[in-house]
C-alpha cells in the first residue's frame, strides 16, 4: 500500500469522509489545507458528489493550490457550453446556426416526442475531471496514493453503488450527475447518478476500508423556501435535498465519539454557486480550525509526514505513448468509420491529453451521442484508445423549434415561426432526411435527402424539393405601397463536398414555377398571375470559422451563391444572379470589431423584377425599413464595434455598440428611390440569448430615413 503507513502501528487508521453539495464543496478543500498545515495524514478518503471529486484529486496526488486552480475551471459556462467550439464543428451543424432554432431539440419517432435525460450531458465536467484526477487509464483505487472510494447511486434498483476500481473521470462524473440537471452516467452496465441520494456523508464506506477515525466534513443540504420552488428544476433540486438530509441523518448517527465532524457554516451559498466556488475555500478552513485541537491529536511527526506527502504527490508521467488501433463501442445506427474521420488523435502518434478532450467535444458535436468518453486499455500486445459514443436514446429523428421577429415602430412588424426535423443515420453512409418549416412573413417548406457518397462526406448528393412564400414590399420613402407575395415551387438535386469544418461547396439543377400575387395595395399595381418557369444551375459556396454566428468575436465567414436561369433549361429568362457575403472579426478584451461586405446583382443580363436585389433594415442600411431597397445591384459594407457590458452565466452576454455603413443600391425598381451612395449607422444593445439574438436599435440613413427597431433573430 502507498498510503501512509510508517507509523500506522502507533496510530489508528484514520479516514477522510466528504460529503456532497455541488459548488459548496469546495469547503472540502479548504479542511484539507488544515489538515496539511497541521500535519495529519490521511489512511483512506471516501466521497460522494463534489466530495468523491474533491477526495479523487487529494487522493491522487494534487496539491491543494492545483485543486483550487481546477476547480475554478467548473462554472456555470463550462458546464453549460458542452459543444465544441463552434469553429471546431462540422459544417453541416454550423449551418443549422443560419436557421436560428433553439438550442434545445426533442426526439420523434414512432412512439411519440421524448426528451433528453438531464439538461446537461456532462462531457463539459469530464474534461475538467480528467485534469483533476493525474492519474489516467483504468485504476485499482486500493493501488493510489491514499486509497480512495466514490459513491453513486443506481437509478434503476435505487441501491448506492461504491466504487472500488474504475476510470477516475467517469466514477467522478458519475457521482456527481444530479438528476434532472447532469444526464445518468453509464457504467458497467448500470445507469448512474447523484451518490447523495441514497449515501451523501458515507461514513459506512470508510468503516469498510478499515478506518478506526472518521475525520466527516458534512456540508449540510438546506431545504428551499416554497417561495424558492418556483419551478420543475426547482422542485426536483427540492426532492433530492430531502433525500439527501434523510441519509445524511443515519451517517451522523453512526459517528463515534472518537470521531471528529466538520461542518463548514455555508448558510446562503448554493450549490448551484459553480461561479463563486473560490469563496468556500475558506469557510471549510474556518470550520476546521474549530476542531484543530483534536485533529492535531492524530498528526504525525515532521519527518513522517514529509514521506507521507512525497508519496501522495509523487508526479505521474503524462500518458503520451501511441495507441496502436481506434474502437468505439458497440453502436446501433452511427457508422464509427465515420466518426473516425472527425478526431484528430491516430493511430502511431503520440497521445495527447488536451487533443483527446478536443475529439471527445468534437465527436459530442455532432449531434449523434448524448455521452462520449474514453479509456486506454490493453489487450494482449495491443494498447486501444476505447472511445464509449452513447448514441442518444431519444434519436434518431430530432425536433428543434425557433422564432424570430422585428418592428420598426411604424407599423412595419415581421414574425416568422420555425420548426425542423432531421432523421439521421438512414443507413450506414450517414443519409439524412430533413424537413422545415417556416410559417410567416417570408413562409418555406423545404424537404431534402442529404446522402454522403463516403465516411469521410468528401463528395454527397442532395436531392431536395421546397415551396416558398416570399414577401416582395414596395416603399416609397417609409410608405409601404404594395406588397406582393410570390409563390415559389422548386425541385432540385445538388452534388457537393465537405471540408470537415472549414466549408461546403455545391452545384445542382434546379427548376420549378414562379407565381407574383399583389397581396396588399392598389389594383393598378397587380399583375395578375402570371405563371413563371424557373429553371438554371445554382452553385454555392461557405467558408464558416465565426466563434459565434451571433455575436461574432473572431473568425471569418463567407459564402457565394450563383444562379443561372437557362431557357435551353425550361426558364422564362436569361440571366446569372450573384450574391456574396464575407465577415470578419477581431476582439481585443471585451472590444470587438466586425467588418462585412455584401454584394449581389447579375453577371448577364438584367434580373427580371421577380427576382431583384432587396436590402435594408437593420445593419443592412440602417434606418430604413427591412427590405425596402430593390434594384438591379448592391454593394454595401460596415463595420460594427461592440462591447461586453455583462458576462452572463447562462448565454453568452449583453452588448452595447454602434456600426458604421455604406451603400449603393444600382437601378433600383422605383425611380424615386435614390440610386447613389447611401451613408447609415446604428446604435444597440444586444443579447446572446437562448432564443437568439435580441436586439433594440436605432439607424440613420444619409437621404433622411431613420427608424428605431426591436430585432429577435440575425439581422
Amino acid at each position: 500500500m502507498l498510503a501512509f503507513s510508517a507509523v500506522a502501528e502507533a496510530r489508528p487508521k484514520v479516514c477522510l469522509v466528504l460529503s456532497g453539495g455541488g459548488a459548496r464543496g469546495a469547503a472540502h478543500i479548504g479542511v484539507i489545507k488544515v489538515l496539511q498545515e497541521l500535519q495529519v495524514p490521511i489512511d483512506c478518503v471516501a466521497g460522494t458528489s463534489m466530495g468523491s471529486i474533491v477526495g479523487g484529486a487529494y487522493a491522487t496526488g494534487l496539491t491543494t493550490a492545483e485543486m483550487e486552480k481546477t476547480l475554478s475551471e467548473i462554472s456555470t459556462r463550462t458546464l453549460l457550453d458542452e459543444n465544441p467550439p463552434r469553429q471546431d464543428q462540422v459544417i453541416r451543424r454550423k449551418l443549422d446556426d443560419l436557421e436560428q432554432l433553439f438550442p434545445v431539440e426533442a426526439g420523434l419517432d414512432g412512439r411519440g416526442i421524448s426528451l433528453q435525460k438531464g439538461a446537461l450531458s456532462g462531457i463539459g465536467l469530464e474534461a475538467v475531471l480528467r485534469r483533476l484526477s493525474t492519474r489516467p487509464g483504468y485504476l485499482d483505487f486500493d493501488k493510489l496514493p491514499i486509497p480512495y472510494r466514490a459513491v453513486a447511486t443506481d437509478l434503476v434498483t435505487g441501491q448506492a453503488v461504491v466504487f472500488d476500481q474504475g476510470e477516475l473521470a467517469s466514477v467522478m462524473r458519475a457521482s456527481m450527475s444530479v438528476p434532472g440537471a447532469i444526464a445518468p452516467a453509464e457504467i458497467g452496465g448500470k445507469l448512474l447518478v447523484d451518490g447523495g441520494l441514497t449515501n451523501n456523508l458515507p461514513v459506512d464506506v470508510a468503516r469498510a476500508m478499515g478506518a478506526e477515525i472518521v475525520i466527516a466534513v458534512n456540508l449540510g443540504t438546506p431545504l428551499s423556501t416554497r417561495e424558492g420552488i418556483q419551478s420543475l428544476l426547482g422542485v426536483t433540486a427540492q426532492m433530492v435535498n430531502i433525500l439527501t438530509e434523510q441519509n445524511v441523518r443515519a451517517s451522523l448517527a453512526s459517528l463515534k465519539p472518537t470521531d471528529i465532524l466538520i461542518e463548514p457554516q455555508l448558510a446562503g451559498f448554493s450549490a448551484s454557486a459553480f461561479d463563486d466556488m473560490s469563496k468556500a475555500v475558506p469557510i471549510g478552513e474556518a470550520a476546521a480550525r474549530v476542531v484543530a485541537e483534536r485533529l492535531a491529536a492524530l498528526a504525525s511527526g515532521p519527518a513522517d509526514y514529509a514521506a507521507f506527502e512525497q508519496r501522495r504527490t509523487q508526479a505521474v508521467a503524462p500518458d503520451t505513448q501511441p495507441v496502436d488501433a481506434i474502437r468505439f463501442t458497440e453502436m446501433k445506427r452511427v457508422n464509427p468509420e465515420a466518426m473516425k474521420a472527425e478526431i484528430e488523435t491516430q493511430p502511431g502518434v503520440p497521445l495527447q491529453p488536451e487533443v483527446l478532450d478536443r475529439d471527445m467535444r468534437r465527436l459530442f458535436g455532432t449531434g449523434d451521442f448524448e455521452h462520449v468518453d474514453y479509456r486506454i486499455v490493453r489487450e494482449g500486445d495491443q494498447r486501444i484508445l476505447d472511445i464509449d459514443a452513447n448514441e442518444k436514446s431519444w434519436g434518431p429523428g430530432y425536433l428543434r423549434f425557433g422564432l424570430g421577429f422585428s418592428y420598426d415602430f411604424k407599423g412595419n412588424g415581421l414574425f416568422d415561426i420555425a420548426a425542423s426535423f432531421r432523421r439521421t443515420w438512414l443507413n450506414s453512409l450517414g443519409g439524412e432526411w430533413r424537413t422545415d418549416l417556416r410559417l410567416g412573413h417570408n413562409s418555406r417548406l423545404r424537404t431534402g435527402w442529404y446522402q454522403p457518397l463516403s465516411t469521410s462526406h468528401s463528395l454527397f448528393v442532395e436531392p431536395y424539393a421546397e415551396a416558398r412564400r416570399v414577401a416582395l414590399d414596395l416603399y416609397r420613402n417609409d410608405l409601404r405601397l404594395a406588397t406582393y407575395n410570390m409563390d415559389r415551387l422548386r425541385v432540385g438535386v445538388d452534388i457537393g463536398t465537405q471540408v470537415t469544418k472549414f466549408g461546403e461547396a455545391r452545384i445542382g439543377l434546379a427548376g420549378g414555377t414562379l407565381r407574383p400575387k399583389l397581396e396588399s395595395g392598389p389594383e393598378l399595381l397587380d399583375l395578375g398571375k402570371p405563371h413563371i418557369d424557373q429553371a438554371g444551375v445554382a452553385l454555392r459556396l461557405v467558408f464558416d470559422q465565426l466563434d459565434n454566428v451571433n455575436f461574432p468575436r473572431s473568425g471569418v465567414f463567407a459564402s457565394t451563391e450563383i444562379f443561372a436561369s437557362r431557357r435551353e433549361l425550361g426558364a422564362r429568362d436569361n440571366y446569372t444572379r450573384w450574391d456574396l457575403y464575407a465577415q470578419g472579426a477581431a476582439r481585443l478584451a471585451d472590444n470587438t470589431f466586425s467588418v462585412a461586405v455584401r454584394g449581389a446583382g447579375t453577371l448577364d443580363h438584367d434580373l427580371p423584377a421577380y427576382d431583384l436585389v432587396q436590402w435594408g433594415g437593420f445593419l443592412r442600411q440602417s434606418g430604413h425599413a427591412v427590405n425596402s431597397l430593390i434594384g438591379q445591384q448592391l454593394a454595401f459594407g460596415r463595420l460594427v464595434y461592440t462591447y461586453k457590458l455583462i458576462d452572463q452565466k447562462v448565454f453568452d452576454g449583453v452588448y452595447a455598440g454602434f456600426s458604421v455603413e455604406g451603400g449603393r443600391m444600382a437601378k433600383t425598381l422605383l425611380p424615386e428611390q435614390t440610386n447613389g451612395f447611401l451613408a447609415s449607422g446604428a446604435i444597440f444593445l444586444g443579447v446572446d440569448s437562448p432564443l437568439g439574438p435580441f436586439y433594440l436599435a436605432w439607424g440613420r440613413s444619409s437621404d433622411g430615413a431613420n427608424s428605431a427597431y426591436v430585432f429577435l433573430g440575425r439581422p
